[in-house]
């Protein structure tokens, strides 16, 4: 597990037509503790995608820095998109595989496989699955190379509501079963709720932490759409500009 600490003093672009520079993240400060599992919240392209591009390290023109506790050693990172991206022309089984770091068998690729329910499916290519066995696919993807750190950017978006439900708990599920840490960007809060240690809430750009929530529901009770309503109900009434960032 990883612990991470985010400080990202100013992350722009240039602007349209070579005037200026859009800036979208400014003195943004975060730490995510070890085995924790935080959601990220904010409005529509506030810079969520690119506050994950940087941690993961894909972006690297940015003024501030990401540390972790592994001393000199790079976290091994785990990254779901919104979209599976497996690669066409490989099997499911090949995909994970391939991921896998030189050197390691992989040898929970098959109890993974059995989790997110696609053993019967390994052999088959990706545009034969369904939106949700790709989202399972890629999942297992992630979870096969054990990774300290577990980047998702809005993983279930789109998908209906009974899929995401069953997906989010078959995340959970894993993720009890090999504690990791988790960075999950949504922008949906009633599943932030139902998944997240601690809420971080993004402003419009350029993005800034405006609150930190911990969700004190316990996990047991995460599948109740009730407890979740009664702390969103809650949560939006003690800060209500938070419905202007949903």
């Amino acid at each position: 597990m990883s612990r991470v600490e985010i400080d990202i003093r100013k992350k722009a672009y240039p602007a349209r037509h070579g005037l200026g520079e859009h800036v979208a993240i400014k003195n943004l400060r975060l730490e995510l503790e070890a085995g924790e599992f935080v959601c990220l919240v904010g409005p529509s392209g506030c810079g969520k995608t690119t506050l994950l591009h940087i941690v993961a390290g894909l972006d690297r023109h940015f003024e501030g820095g990401i540390g972790t506790d592994e001393g000199k050693g790079a976290p091994r990172i785990g990254y779901v998109f919104q979209n599976p991206r497996l690669l066409p022309w490989r099997t499911v089984r090949e995909n994970i595989d391939l991921a896998l770091p030189a050197g390691e068998a992989g040898d929970d690729v098959d109890h993974l496989l059995e989790v997110m329910d696609l053993a019967q499916w390994q052999g088959h290519y990706p545009q034969t699955l369904s939106g949700g066995m790709g989202r399972r696919a890629a999942l297992a993807r992630a979870f096969a190379i054990r990774p300290t750190l577990l980047l998702m950017d809005e993983p279930f978006v789109s998908l209906d509501p009974p899929t995401a439900r069953r997906i989010r708990q078959l995340l959970v599920d894993v993720w009890r079963e090999r504690p990791h840490t988790v960075l999950f960007v949504t922008h949906d809060l009633r599943e932030a709720i139902a998944l997240a240690d601690r809420l971080v809430f993004l402003s419009a750009p350029p993005a800034t932490v405006l609150h930190e929530v911990a969700v004190d529901i316990p996990r047991a009770e995460r599948d109740d759409e009730a407890a979740i309503e009664a702390f969103r109900g809650r949560l939006t009434e003690d800060h209500p500009e938070i419905r202007e960032l949903l």
